[in-house]
């Protein structure tokens, strides 16, 4: 017995042995991988007889308190440790992500989520830093990577590759390079906005042309006053969308690179001749955004060339002011005069769109029922059932108004916007000299008269095919700068104009600043918190560990 007793004694450290000789020859000797499994083998047999003989003396150790207890807390962090290792490879094999803050300041935007999911070839991201600025870009550009495979991000050390700094002519730190086919955009910003956009403007290449009509008292696209439409361009343009004015009574045609034709609260008719290019504009495959404010007055004029043009293609344009008594406005600081919109009838402009809007001063936009020679118009805005169209406007002079259908008012909910799009077998051709669309390769969509032409041409597809679209709401003062800060009304105003311009990728809720959750403490309270932390908590602590401890010396 002595015998065996030896023999097990040393078996366990024999076992050790062969184990760490296994390990060695794994890692040393990759080539002799079947010997570090058999030497892995002994050692573990050895072990187990080791431990098999010594059982008398497990089991009276088993039977110890301390024993005990150390089992429980063992179990518990191993417990613990096999947790961790299976949440890890869960999250490894899924790669969800969450994002807790309030803000979702980590979250991208539905619109930068549509532009990565519609991308179709590969774009390289090059950002040009210092090594220590790496993290802050990677916090935002991790989730493009994450979004879409197309997506790839290379970061690059200014000082330490001067050379391929000087290739992309990266002038300062901090730039970021989107490089789509041989199209190379930079961006000096760590912003989501400002990151998109670069994105955008890389995948769309040239840029395409807004048009904001003049010459009749309408919204000035120029202007930062509050009637004016500055915060509106300035957002195209980060849409990858230029903006420029013309008067039609000058140019006589609308200009060639026209994308989108913009008549933007006119306060007087078109002429008829202006009219009638903008109708064969739009009969020819063009794109129109009309704005028509409601007459103030029962004796103004209205605008019948226009309401003419929007009737030509299935619109009802109302001689009413849409009154809303739902209440909701007072929550945005308006009045019953503003209408409040939070329903939006299924169209393109309004996929996904669940903001309120706001309409200081509208007018009913009604689609004709079975359309006009095909041209069937949707409804994609509309107010709450609570409003209603407002027939007789000298009631409204006196400040108090009431839903009398007898009279002609109209109950709600009341549709404000419409927009209808029509496929052009052939686009309406130029002059009787021939006149027609210009050869510069303008892309799809994009409508032109060529020089001398008094005619328009848009540009065909493959198909030999361009669509003609209208957007109309019956209100301008949304999209101006005193009401496009409301809720979603800069977001609605933008969708329609990138659906006109045949940018559906664009249509979306964009990109919005981190909201600043600053606490700011007057001296008096940082001094409270002070005390707080350095002090009271610690005491506290501090005064139940001998409270503690002194009863525990009672007992």
């Amino acid at each position: 017995m002595p015998m065996v007793a030896n023999l097990l004694h040393w078996s366990g450290w024999a076992g050790v042995g062969l184990v760490v000789a296994a390990v060695v020859t794994r890692f040393a000797a990759p080539e002799q991988q079947g010997l570090s499994w058999w030497l892995s083998v002994a050692g573990i047999v050895l072990l187990a007889a080791h431990t098999a003989g010594q059982w008398r003396q497990i089991a009276t150790f088993a039977r110890r308190r301390q024993t005990r207890y150390g089992a429980v807390a063992t179990s518990g962090i191993v417990l613990a440790l096999g947790i961790v290792v299976a949440v890890n490879y869960i999250l490894s094999r899924q790669n969800v992500r969450w994002d807790l803050t309030a803000g979702g300041q980590y979250s991208l935007s539905d619109q930068t989520r549509r532009v990565l999911e519609s991308l179709e070839s590969p774009i390289s991201v090059l950002v040009f830093a210092r090594e220590e600025e790496f993290p802050g870009y990677r916090d935002r550009l991790g989730e493009y990577e994450y979004i879409s495979s197309q997506v790839t991000v290379e970061y690059v050390d200014i000082d330490g590759d001067p050379v391929r700094a000087r290739q992309y002519d990266v002038q300062s730190y901090g730039t970021v390079v989107f490089e789509y086919g041989d199209r190379v955009e930079r961006v000096v910003s760590t912003s989501e906005q400002e990151l998109t956009n670069g994105l955008i403007r890389a995948v769309e290449g040239e840029e395409r042309t807004v048009y904001f009509v003049q010459g009749h008292g309408e919204r000035d696209p120029a202007s930062s006053e509050r009637e004016g439409y500055s915060a509106l361009v300035e957002a195209l343009e980060r849409d990858n969308l230029g903006v420029e004015t013309v008067v039609l009574a000058q140019t006589g045609a609308v200009p060639a690179d026209a994308t989108v034709l913009v008549i933007a609260g006119p306060e007087t008719d078109l002429l008829p001749a202006e009219a009638n290019l903008v109708r064969e504009w739009l009969d020819g495959g063009g794109k129109l955004l009309l704005l028509l404010d409601p007459p103030e007055a029962a004796d103004e004029p209205d605008a019948p060339n226009l309401v003419a043009l929007a009737a030509d293609w299935g619109m009802e344009i109302g001689t009413d002011v849409v009154v809303d008594a739902s209440g909701v406005g007072q929550l945005l600081g308006t009045d019953a005069s503003v209408p409040v919109a939070a329903s939006y009838p299924p169209h393109a402009i309004t996929d996904r769109f669940n903001l309120l809007t706001a309409f200081p001063l509208a007018r009913s936009v009604r689609p004709v029922a079975g359309g006009v020679e095909g041209r069937i118009a949707q409804a994609f805005v509309e107010t709450s059932p609570r409003s209603w169209a407002e027939h007789d406007l000298s009631e409204l002079a006196g400040g108090e108004v009431a839903l009398d259908e007898a009279a002609g008012d109209v109950p709600g909910p009341v549709p404000i916007a419409a927009a209808v799009s029509l496929i052009v077998d052939e686009p309406a051709g130029g002059d009787e000299d021939g006149a027609g669309a210009d050869d510069d390769g303008e892309e799809p969509g994009n409508a032109g008269v060529a020089e001398g032409g008094d005619g328009f041409e848009a540009e065909p597809d493959a198909g030999g095919t361009v669509e003609a679209r209208l957007a109309v709401f019956g209100d301008s003062d949304f999209a101006s700068n005193g009401a496009v800060g409301i809720q979603g009304n800069s977001d609605l105003a933008l969708n329609a104009l990138n659906w006109l311009a045949e940018q559906e990728s664009l249509i979306a809720i964009r990109p919005r600043e981190p909201e600043d959750r600053r606490i700011t403490l007057t001296a008096d309270q940082q001094m409270r918190i002070n005390w707080l932390a350095l002090l009271m908590i610690p005491g506290a602590i501090i005064g139940a560990g001998v409270y503690t401890w002194w009863n525990r010396r009672q007992q």
